[in-house]
């Protein structure tokens, strides 16, 4: 899945790990995907490190500060996939490209087939579809709305959801 916006508050350019906001319900429906079986990951582009705003490590500790949030909760994420570099530089795992899930499937034995991919962005939406996921959703939450109304002749066979809870509770219907 995608972090900000997603996952968590997006609050632009995020860089201080206790400004970290989880999403009402994300911890909740993250477990019950877990529970079911899902391993979690977090995809996220990150293009303050490339524009000069923050560091890696400050992304490092804004992951950390997350991870402790929810393992607080009994969720366990498996691994982040961070592309720092700014839109236009060049990237090996930068959304819509479906690189880190690609990754995932070689480092984990990730089954991209039976996987899917949650974002609030039309590249969140493009990365599962260009990885070959069962289903890419777009949350409203985030950029997610917006992109619903700009981008509705784009959103092709994307589910559209509220947030990470409806997508979870989408995902567990379909098990």
């Amino acid at each position: 899945m995608d972090r900000d916006g997603t996952l968590i508050e997006d609050k632009e350019y995020l860089s201080r790990p206790e400004n970290v906001a989880p999403l009402a319900g994300a911890a909740e429906a993250l477990l019950s995907l877990q529970k079911a079986g899902f391993k979690l990951f977090v995809v996220t582009n990150q293009s303050g490190v490339g524009r000069g705003f923050f560091s890696l490590e400050d992304v490092r500790r804004v992951n950390e500060r997350l991870t402790g949030l929810l393992a607080g909760q009994g969720v366990r994420l498996e691994k982040f996939y961070v592309a720092p570099e700014a839109p236009g530089q060049p990237s090996r795992g930068r959304k819509p490209s479906p690189q880190f899930l690609l990754d995932a499937r070689d480092e984990f034995g990730l089954d991209i087939p039976a996987s899917y991919l949650i974002g609030d962005k039309l590249s969140d939406l493009q990365c599962g579809w260009n990885a070959g996921v069962k289903k890419s959703i777009l949350v409203r939450t985030g950029y997610g709305s917006r992109v619903e109304l700009e981008q509705a002749g784009r959103l092709g066979p994307a589910l559209v959801v509220d947030d990470l809870p409806a997508a979870a509770k989408w995902i567990l219907a379909q098990s």
